[in-house]
C-alpha cells in the first residue's frame, strides 16, 4: 500500500515540475515575442512611411493602399536630385576609416596602461577620462579652428574633407574606448606575459601572438561602438563638411526636415538604407561579441 501511495506521490510531483516548466516556457515565449514586437515595430512603421504614396507619417496600414517604392528608386538614381549614394558612401567609409584607427590607438594605449608601470601613469589615465566629461557641442569651435588651420598645411585633412572628418572624430579615440579595453587587459593574467617572456618572446610577440587573441571580444565592442558613434554624428559633420557631396547620411537627411514640409517618404526610405552598414558590420561581428566573450575567457 505504501508503495502505491509513494508512486503516486511521485507522479503528483513530476507533473507539477512538468506544469512549472510548461508555464515558465510559455512565460518566456510570450516575454520574447513582446521585446520582438517591441522592437521591430519602429522599423516597420518607418517601412510603411517609406513606401505610402501620401508622403506622410500616417497610413491606413502596414501596406498603405496604393503602396510605392518611388522614394527608394528616386535616392538610388545616380542621377537624381539627391546624392544618397554618395552620402552613405562618405558615411561608411569615414566610420571604418575611424573605427580602424581607433581601436588601433586605443588597444595599444590601453595595453600600455595595463601592462607597464611609467611615471604619470594615473594622472595620465585621469586626464584620459576626464576628457570625455566634456561634450563635442562644448568643442566644436576648437575643433573647426584646428581643422582649418591644419587644412592650410595639409589639403586633405582641413575643411570639407573626409581626411578633416575623420582627424576630428579620432580626437576622442583615447577616451573611454581606452577605459574599457584597458579593464578587459586587467582581466588577463600577466602569467602569460611572463611565461611569453621567459620564452624569449618581445613585448610586440607577447602582445600580438598572447594577448591579442584574447581581447578580440573588446575590440569587436569598441569597434562597434565607435562606427555607431560616427556613423550617426551630426555635429562635427555639419560644421566640417559643407559641399553636398562631401556630406555624411546623418547630415543629408536633414535636408528632407523643413520648417513647413518634410519629405517623410524619402527621409524613412533613406534611414532604412541608411541602416543598412550598421547590421551588416553587428552580423559580421556577432561571432566575436557573442561566441569570443564566453570562449575567449580566462582566469587566473
Amino acid at each position: 500500500m505504501s508503495n502505491i501511495k509513494a508512486t503516486t506521490t511521485a507522479d503528483s510531483l513530476e507533473q507539477a515540475r512538468n506544469r512549472q516548466q510548461m508555464i515558465g516556457t510559455i512565460v518566456r515565449f510570450v516575454l520574447v515575442l513582446l521585446a520582438i514586437i517591441y522592437a521591430l515595430f519602429p522599423v516597420v512603421w518607418v517601412f510603411s512611411v517609406s513606401i505610402n504614396p501620401g508622403n506622410t507619417i500616417v497610413s491606413d496600414g502596414i501596406i498603405p493602399t496604393g503602396a510605392t517604392t518611388q522614394f527608394y528608386e528616386e535616392l538610388l538614381d545616380p542621377e537624381g536630385r539627391f546624392p544618397f549614394l554618395r552620402w552613405l558612401w562618405n558615411s561608411t567609409i569615414i566610420s571604418l576609416i575611424t573605427m580602424a584607427a581607433s581601436v588601433m590607438i586605443s588597444t595599444f594605449a590601453a595595453y600600455s596602461f595595463s601592462r607597464f608601470r611609467f611615471a604619470g601613469r594615473q594622472l595620465t589615465l585621469l586626464a584620459v577620462f576626464l576628457i570625455q566629461v566634456f561634450p563635442n557641442s562644448l568643442l566644436i569651435i576648437a575643433i573647426f579652428l584646428l581643422i582649418q588651420a591644419f587644412g592650410e598645411h595639409i589639403p586633405f585633412v582641413g575643411l570639407n574633407t573626409s581626411g578633416g572628418a575623420i582627424l576630428a572624430y579620432l580626437g576622442s579615440a583615447l577616451g573611454i574606448n581606452t577605459w574599457l579595453m584597458k579593464g578587459f587587459f586587467d582581466t588577463i593574467p600577466r602569467d602569460l606575459d611572463e611565461a611569453a617572456m621567459m620564452d624569449g618572446a618581445t613585448h610586440w610577440t607577447t602582445f600580438w601572438t598572447v594577448i591579442f587573441p584574447l581581447v578580440r571580444p573588446i575590440l569587436a565592442v569598441v569597434g562597434i561602438l565607435v562606427f555607431i558613434a560616427t556613423y550617426n554624428d551630426y555635429i562635427i559633420a555639419l560644421t566640417l563638411l559643407k559641399e553636398t557631396d562631401q556630406q555624411t547620411l546623418a547630415v543629408g537627411l536633414n535636408l528632407f526636415i523643413g520648417d513647413t514640409n518634410t519629405d517623410w517618404g524619402f527621409f524613412a526610405a533613406g534611414a532604412l538604407m541608411g541602416a543598412i552598414p550598421i547590421v551588416t558590420l553587428y552580423i559580421l561581428m556577432q561571432d566575436y561579441i557573442v561566441g569570443g566573450l564566453t570562449s575567449g575567457a580566462v582566469k587566473g
